[in-house]
């Protein structure tokens, strides 16, 4: 069966904060209820801890990192679901009970499974 990415776009807050406790009982619920299709997930913490990796002059050239993120935006990537689903719209189904869909937005995309 297919896999998909949900990529949950939302805003760029730290879910482990007390404030947001009724949102993560949500995604809990969620996940729960999605257990039959959800083949991994995890929420991120916000973009200020990020590290922007490049390599300037291609592979084998020098390693630059960058605190924070690739870019500024409003809403950020803030976490990810792997979901099996026989196909895009059942994804698009299971997709649209995440709650970011409801104030942000997720993003689903067909997994590219190298060397199947």
């Amino acid at each position: 069966m297919p896999k998909y990415a949900a990529l949950i776009y939302s805003a760029d807050v730290d879910w482990s904060q007390p404030e947001f406790a009724e949102a993560t009982k949500e995604y809990n619920e969620f996940g729960q209820a999605a257990a039959a299709v959800l083949r991994g997930g995890e929420a991120l913490y916000p973009t200020s801890s990020a590290t922007t990796v490049r390599v300037t002059g291609g592979k084998g050239g020098d390693v630059v990192t960058t605190d924070g993120p690739y870019a500024e935006t409003k809403e950020a990537l803030t976490g990810f679901y792997l979901l099996e689903c026989a196909d895009l719209d059942e994804a698009i189904t299971v997709a649209a009970k995440i709650p970011a869909a409801w104030d942000g937005a997720v993003e689903v995309r067909p997994v590219l499974e190298f060397g199947a």
